[in-house]
């Protein structure tokens, strides 16, 4: 039984007659013939019924099945619809990891574009930090992540897009306001609000401030970088915290620009490097992110 067949059937029930099905199917009539004979031999039941003439008419079991393979039919098509738009790359199913803060601040506005572009194309999205979903992007269980560089070494490939840019946030009233631009040095007779270790951003400005001497720091641990302002807003200390952020600053609080290398850190997209680059859908989502997000 195969698709072909069924419709064949399917057009002898509308049109009540061989030729008619003959003729829209663009066979010989014998062929629809033997179509129709090779199918109630593998079914076991015979579907139709010649009257007197040429009219035809379902048998019980042809009333049955006919109802039944309507259905079938759907189905089979939309299957073969399917696997079309998976091999064009417009369906499928693509698994994402992103971190902060372009998990809140950028990625919605550019899924909703693509989405609408295509409709079919499913997306699910993980958050995480860099390390988690390096690892996860290494295992298979992401096609790919938005991320911050990973560690030298592994069987990663990382494209960079674009640089962080970072500001240091403070209440209004904070002694460092008073200053245009802050150093490193600035920071150090002040509490810093910072994120977990596992954070690459507070990896990177603990290196900073070792380079500069700076060993150690009045510190307090928040685990959420797009919580930090809140924290800066109760007057607990000031954050460095990606520019994106911080604007517009919250009521009793403002920036500063920063000197040297902590005004930057590189963003990008992280795949397998065997599976680079990215095939079907994932390649117009990976193309898509690349031109909304590199700069």
């Amino acid at each position: 039984m195969d698709l072909k067949t069924l419709k064949t059937f399917q057009l002898i029930v509308k049109y009540g007659s061989f030729v008619r099905a003959a003729e829209e199917m663009n066979y010989v009539q014998s062929t629809v013939t033997m179509q129709i004979q090779k199918l109630e031999a593998e079914l076991g039941v015979q579907l139709i019924e010649r009257g007197n003439g040429k009219e035809l008419r379902l048998t019980e079991a042809g009333r049955l099945f006919h109802g039944q393979s309507l259905q079938i039919v759907k189905n089979m098509e939309q299957i073969q619809t399917d696997l079309a738009n998976l091999q064009l790359g417009e369906s499928g199913h693509l698994r994402i990891g992103v971190t902060e803060p372009t998990a809140s601040y950028r990625l919605p506005g550019i899924l909703k574009g693509f989405m609408s572009t295509y409709p079919n194309i499913r997306i699910s999205v993980e958050f995480g930090n860099t390390p988690l979903l390096s690892e996860r992007t290494l295992k298979g269980e992401l096609d790919f992540s938005l991320c911050s560089a990973p560690d030298i070494g592994t069987d990663l490939y990382f494209e960079p897009l674009f640089k962080e840019e970072f500001v240091a946030l403070m209440p209004e009233d904070h002694p460092l306001a008073l200053k245009e631009t802050l150093s490193p040095e600035d920071i150090r007779e002040h509490r810093l609000l910072i994120t977990s270790a596992t954070c690459p951003y507070r990896r990177k400005l603990e290196m900073v401030m070792q380079e500069t001497g700076n060993l150690t720091l009045d510190t307090m641990e928040i685990g959420s970088m797009t919580a930090l302002k809140f924290f800066v807003q109760s007057g607990l200390g000031i954050a460095l915290v990606p520019k994106i952020i911080a604007e517009p600053v919250s009521a009793g609080t403002t920036t500063r620009s920063i000197q040297g290398s902590l005004i930057h850190m590189t963003f990008g997209l992280l795949s397998k490097a065997s599976a680079y680059p990215p095939q079907l859908a994932g390649h117009k989502l990976y193309q898509y992110l690349k031109q909304h997000l590199a700069t």
